[in-house]
């Protein structure tokens, strides 16, 4: 059987002062990355954020310089011994995903990104502060009563013992504990919206009307919709998911069984981090999965899927 490569784009999390050095090693990339963030109308130089986390991990900042990342290094690749059969991204990676597979501009996705963020946050005003909140070591559906009784909705669902939740920030140490004493493990995560969940509702409609207005592409392989677990070829689906998926959970588990269901043989996450690669490998052993963070270089990259793809 002829291999078949997945690309993986990340979401919020695993950001850093570096997260850009690999893709701006190609003096190319570097230029054009360096257009993207300027459309996209960032309030504050690069090398600013990247400095400061308060500012790296704000959420305003986070999505666009992901997507960014991403794009970049996949842009910074180049010719390699195959394209992919197919793109999964989570949670802000599925709008990578779709510039990835070609359906939009890499330009476009950052300002979508940007403009997302930009949605996302004003569903805080006027509402008490929220959070993200990891719970693993207990199955699923008590993982979720448990959150609900404390105000949290499931988020991402991304193993039998292992949901991610989010709800009002002043409910977390209650639902910390609640989860502790249930023989469970609880831990915040750096992200300031309940993304995926009913709090951001009122993003869904506005953020379906900027997609509508982009152009469009037919895309070169399909992407894994986030909230249905399949893949998607047509624009008006895309459009209807990307927007759906602010306020509805991510079905990263069913979402991983379809790409091994889909005859991937070997996954590459594209950064920042490597948590995709790690989720995909530890629940599909049988993929050959790596991301660009576990390499030193574009080459080192290149290297590895010129040995696993033929």
């Amino acid at each position: 059987m002829r291999n078949r490569l997945a690309l993986l784009c990340p979401g919020q999390g695993a950001q850093g002062p570096a997260m850009f050095d690999m893709a701006r090693s190609d003096a190319a990339t570097a230029a054009r990355l360096d257009g993207w963030l300027a459309g996209a109308g960032l309030d504050q130089p690069l090398e600013t954020i990247l400095a400061d986390p308060g500012l790296l991990f704000a959420n305003r900042m986070a999505q666009p310089l992901i997507v960014a990342a991403s794009l970049a290094t996949w842009t910074a690749l180049g010719s390699i011994a195959a394209q992919p059969a197919i793109v999964a991204g989570y949670s802000i990676g599925e709008l990578t995903a779709h510039a990835v597979a070609g359906s939009l501009a890499p330009g476009d996705a950052v300002r979508l990104a940007r403009q997302r963020a930009g949605l996302m946050d004003a569903c805080l005003q006027g509402a008490p502060p929220q959070a993200l909140v990891a719970l693993s070591g207990i199955a699923g559906s008590s993982a979720e009563a448990i959150a609900r009784a404390h105000g949290f909705y499931p988020a991402i669902d991304t193993a039998e013992d292992s949901l991610i939740v989010g709800g009002p920030l002043d409910a977390r140490t209650a639902l910390v504990q609640a989860v502790a004493t249930a023989g469970g493990r609880a831990s915040a995560l750096p992200v300031e919206v309940a993304s995926h969940t009913p709090f951001m509702a009122g993003a869904v409609a506005p953020f379906a009307g900027l997609l509508r207005a982009q152009g469009w592409r037919a895309p070169q392989a399909p992407v894994i919709s986030g909230i249905a677990a399949e893949p998607l070829h047509a624009a008006d689906k895309a459009i209807d998911h990307l927007s759906r998926q602010l306020a509805e959970p991510i079905r990263w588990r069913e979402g991983m069984d379809a790409l091994a269901e889909g005859g991937v043989t070997v996954a590459l996450e594209l950064g920042p981090g490597a948590a995709l690669a790690r989720m995909l490998g530890a629940r599909h052993p049988g993929i050959a999965c790596r991301s660009v963070a576990d390499f030193r270089s574009l080459d080192g990259v290149r290297t590895w899927l010129g040995k696993h793809i033929e």
